[in-house]
C-alpha cells in the first residue's frame, strides 16, 4: 500500500527565528509559508490526508504573548489560505480540545471547516492536541456508555477505543515526519502511530523544502512494513 496519510511534527520555528535574530513569532510566520508549500507537494504526490501538529496541550505553558500571537496568526493564515484550500479541493479539519481555543479562533476554524467539508482530500490541523489527552477522551466516552448499560465493559477492544478517538474515520498515518532533528513523538498521535514509519530530518520547519519532502518519501518507499509479521 502506498502513502495515503502523512503526519508532520512541525518543529524548529523558534530556533529558525532566533538564529536570524528575529522574534519567535516570525519563525511561526515563516512556518506558515512552509505549510502552503507542503500542501502542494502532497497534492502532487497523491497524498490524501495531511495531519499537522500545530499546537499541543503543553504549548499553553508558553508565554502568553507568544500564544496570543500564534492564535492571531492562525486566524490570519486561515483567511489568507482558504482560497488555496478551495483551489486544491482540500477539506480542513481540526483535531484536539477545541474548548481550549479562544472563541474567535474556534469560530474562524469552524467556518472554513463548513466551507470545505465536501472535499475528499483532507488537511487535519492538531490544535490544543495531545495523544494522551485523546486516549483519555476515548476512555471517558466508553466509560459513560458502560455506565449507561449501552456496552459491556468486557467487549471493549482496540476497535472500540479507535471508534471514540477525535477523528475515527481518518486512517492511521503511514509516515510521520519530524523536522529539526529531535528524536521523539512529543505526545503526537500516540494511538494512531503504532505502526507508522518515522522519518527525522535536521531541517528546521521553515526551511523544509521539496527536496526534504522527496527524501522522506523516498525513505518511506524503501521501508518494509511488516506489522509484526516476518
Amino acid at each position: 500500500m502506498g502513502l495515503r496519510h502523512l503526519a508532520i511534527i512541525m518543529d524548529g520555528n523558534g530556533r529558525w527565528a532566533q538564529a536570524r535574530g528575529l522574534p519567535r513569532t516570525e519563525g511561526h510566520r515563516a512556518g506558515g509559508e512552509t505549510v502552503r508549500r507542503v500542501l502542494g507537494y502532497c497534492r502532487d504526490a497523491g497524498i490524501r490526508y495531511l495531519t499537522l501538529y500545530a499546537f499541543s496541550v503543553e504549548n499553553w505553558k508558553r508565554p502568553a504573548a507568544e500564544v496570543g500571537a500564534l492564535m492571531r496568526l492562525l486566524v490570519a493564515h486561515l483567511a489568507g489560505e482558504e482560497p488555496l484550500l478551495h483551489e486544491h479541493r482540500v477539506r480542513l479539519r481540526v483535531m484536539g480540545r477545541r474548548e481550549d481555543l479562544p472563541p474567535e479562533v474556534d469560530a474562524a476554524l469552524a467556518r472554513v471547516e463548513r466551507a470545505t467539508e465536501a472535499y475528499e482530500r483532507q488537511l487535519i490541523v492538531c490544535l490544543s492536541y495531545g495523544g494522551r489527552t485523546e486516549i483519555a477522551h476515548a476512555a471517558r466516552a466508553l466509560a459513560r456508555l458502560a455506565a449507561q448499560g449501552e456496552i459491556d465493559p468486557e467487549s471493549i477492544d482496540e476497535a472500540a477505543v479507535a471508534r471514540h478517538l477525535y477523528l475515527p474515520d481518518v486512517p492511521d498515518p503511514d509516515l510521520i515526519i519530524r523536522t529539526s532533528g529531535e528524536l521523539r513523538l512529543s505526545n503526537f498521535l500516540l494511538w494512531q502511530a503504532s505502526y507508522a514509519e518515522l522519518y527525522v530530518t535536521p531541517t528546521l520547519w521553515p526551511d523544509f523544502s521539496e527536496a526534504d519532502f522527496r527524501a522522506a518519501l523516498d525513505a518511506f518507499a524503501r521501508r518494509s512494513r511488516r506489522y509484526g509479521g516476518i
